[in-house]
């Protein structure tokens, strides 16, 4: 597997009749930083550094003639590493790291060609790991590296207008897979899971199944994003992100009525705005309260769910249910994002069902006129208004 691990020119030392002095070598140059290991120099490497950081030099030809795919690769990760998501970044990494198998050091720019792409997607589908949205979404990475390299003159734009070229793969393509359509999970088997559940998991599910939202939605809510007073009887939860942002261009507000108000309530009191709604040390306490086991997390030391830890929870609690539960009573295996599908099911079944999915999911048109956001916020909030508590019997 090949490194793609950034390497920025290192703080070196060279000897000149009997002294040591500290150097950094860049593009075959010396430059001279001052005597080795003194304070100085080490703070002429930290500026070197620094000045260099979002300078792709650091990975190309002094000329920006002979740019080989993998330079292209490290320089195109460098630029975008802070300007998209962590779960984005991981995404093209892996697909940049797939290509490098093939072409890297001894492959240039102008070389790879259409039949090299095609190659590369040939080597996804026959590792039989990728289902075919995803090799589709991996190619299309490669194809955005190949623009940004147009766009910073390091890529000739016939090659980028020929990488365009190859379509994408239809459904059905000769060796390739997709996934089920994810369904949405029955309110009777969540109902019957919540009691195995932690307190602070168990309003997680219960916050989700009613307002439709995304797990992350749910995980990263904080308590200074829960507006308590513009409106007498809703509150109003503003994720400052959600996953149609960059596309829609539009804040996503969602209303929660007396319901919500009441399962959120004890997790606010005495916490600061930037707090985590829902800890992860609460849980862990909660655990630890009711002797059961630990749940693994995450690695990172922090106060908040992600995804993983998020899933693993109701894991845990369904296979708990299912020790002491008869064969023919077993809790079927469900994850998080069947919530948001058993919300959407809830409403089209509804008169003008699919209408109040839309809006109870957010989701909208690019296209979509302030107006009429502004119409949809209102029918969400009549929506929260009239909603029933599917678990008041629970």
């Amino acid at each position: 597997m090949p490194k793609l691990k950034h390497q920025p020119p290192k703080y070196c030392k060279i000897k000149i009749k009997k002294k040591l002095y500290a150097v950094v070598y860049h593009h075959g140059k010396i430059i001279y930083l001052g005597a080795y290991g003194s304070p100085e120099s080490k703070i002429a490497y930290t500026r070197f550094i620094a000045e260099h950081k979002d300078n792709t030099s650091l990975y190309l030809p002094e000329d920006n003639e002979n740019v080989t795919v993998k330079q292209l690769a490290l320089s195109f990760l460098d630029h975008v590493e802070r300007t998209i998501t962590p779960q984005g970044f991981g995404h093209l990494r892996s697909a940049i790291k797939e290509l490098l198998k093939l072409y890297g050091d001894d492959t240039q720019v102008g070389d790879f060609t259409p039949s090299c792409l095609k190659l590369y997607r040939k080597e996804l589908i026959n590792s039989g790991r990728l289902c075919r949205r995803t090799i589709n979404d991996r190619v299309r990475r490669i194809v955005a590296m190949f623009t940004w390299g147009v766009s910073e003159e390091l890529v000739k734009p016939d090659t980028e207008t020929a990488l365009k070229s190859v379509k994408p793969l239809s459904a059905g393509y000769p060796e390739t897979f997709d996934h089920p359509e994810r369904e949405d999970v029955p309110d009777d088997i969540i109902i019957r899971t919540l009691p195995f559940m932690v307190p602070t998991i168990k309003t997680m599910v219960k916050l989700q199944r009613l307002t439709g939202m995304r797990p992350s939605e749910i995980f990263n809510m904080r308590v200074g994003e829960i507006d308590k007073k513009t409106d007498p009887e809703l509150w109003l939860y503003k994720p400052p992100k959600h996953k149609t942002l960059k596309k829609t261009g539009q804040k996503k507000i969602v209303p929660l009525s007396k319901i919500e108000q009441k399962l959120i309530a004890p997790y606010l009191k005495n916490k600061k705005p930037d707090a985590a709604v829902f800890s992860l040390h609460t849980a862990k306490l909660e655990r630890k309260a009711a002797n059961l086991p630990c749940v693994r997390f995450s690695s990172k030391n922090t106060e908040f769910f992600d995804k993983d830890s998020y899933r693993r929870e109701i894991e845990f609690a369904i296979k708990q249910a299912n020790k002491t539960l008869p064969d023919k009573e077993k809790i079927p295996h469900w994850t998080p994002y069947q919530l948001r599908h058993s919300a959407s099911s809830a409403m089209e079944i509804e008169e003008d069902g699919i209408d109040k999915a839309q809006i109870l999911l957010g989701h909208t048109s690019p296209n979509t006129t302030a107006r009429y956001n502004h119409r949809q916020l209102q029918k969400a909030k009549e929506m929260a208004r009239n909603r029933k508590d599917i678990f008041a019997e629970e």
